[in-house]
């Protein structure tokens, strides 16, 4: 019997979460969620739970060139996300592969400091992102912190955060998502395109188990992209995934716990 069942393929280039809320994990156990098939190029191992990180090493350049190359080269995805890049020879590496296969619907989550604040992103590395990884991005989704660093600026109010997304499209010439979060007290995200801004409402969830949410946001609008969804459905759709996952109330761990990336699943 041929088998002629298929489905999209998406792939995380990011790190490993031991803890198995954020980074890869969060991005394979995302996108099936999802409905697509999840394939990972791992960028740095981490020794961390939901208390910080307490280890970080880094994958050599050649073995990340060689797990990009054996995807591509056999699995090709419709769309992919980025998440910890780490540093600006594994950048180079990721630019040069995206560009030479011809990749499509690149979602950068331009991840610089975990939740618990250790740095996930060289200091050195930022011009790196900003030159090379970037300008390849169909989407970037900067929370407050990260794209305050990218824009140059300060972000305190919803106006700000328009201006810092226009900034920024216009910057690098890529569509905008720029996540609200805690600082701004609600769950409002910006999205900004050739079109301007679109503003994505959500009810504020008071949960502090929110490990791994810029994560399972990327990963969740590249597995809708990869289904052809058009970008402001796709990250509607993956705002409405998120929003579940929280609501869900997973409580594990001693400290900032991860999402309940199955709650359509397991009920």
């Amino acid at each position: 019997m041929q088998n002629n069942f298929t489905l999209p393929a998406v792939l995380t280039i990011a790190g490993s979460d031991s803890s198995g809320g954020a980074g890869i994990q969060a991005d394979l156990k995302t996108m099936l969620a999802c409905g697509v098939y999840g394939m990972s190029a791992i960028t740095a191992l981490t020794a961390q739970n939901t208390k910080g990180v307490a280890a970080v090493a880094r994958t050599s350049p050649e073995i990340l060139a060689a797990q990009l190359d054996s995807i591509f080269t056999d699995i090709f995805p419709a769309a992919l996300k980025t998440g910890m890049v780490f540093d600006s020879e594994l950048i180079q590496v990721i630019a040069e592969k995206l560009k030479s296969y011809g990749a499509k619907n690149i979602v950068v989550d331009p991840v610089m400091v975990a939740t618990s604040g250790a740095r996930l992103l060289n200091e050195s590395a930022i011009d790196a992102l900003k030159e090379k990884l970037l300008p390849l991005a169909s989407l970037i989704t900067p929370n407050l912190m990260e794209a305050e660093v990218l824009a140059g600026m300060e972000i305190m109010s919803h106006e700000d955060m328009e201006t810092a997304a226009q900034k920024l499209h216009e910057n690098y010439g890529c569509n905008v998502l720029c996540k609200g979060g805690h600082r701004l007290q609600d769950a409002d995200d910006l999205l900004y395109t050739a079109e301007g801004a679109h503003w994505l409402t959500a009810e504020h969830i008071e949960n502090p188990n929110t490990h791994g949410t810029g994560c399972t946001l990327s990963a969740a609008i590249a597995s809708f992209l990869a289904q052809g969804e058009p970008l402001p459905q796709a990250a509607a759709l993956a705002k409405d995934y998120i929003t579940g996952a929280l609501k869900a109330g997973l409580n594990l761990g001693r400290g900032a716990g991860p999402l309940h990336h199955g709650w359509q699943i397991v009920q």
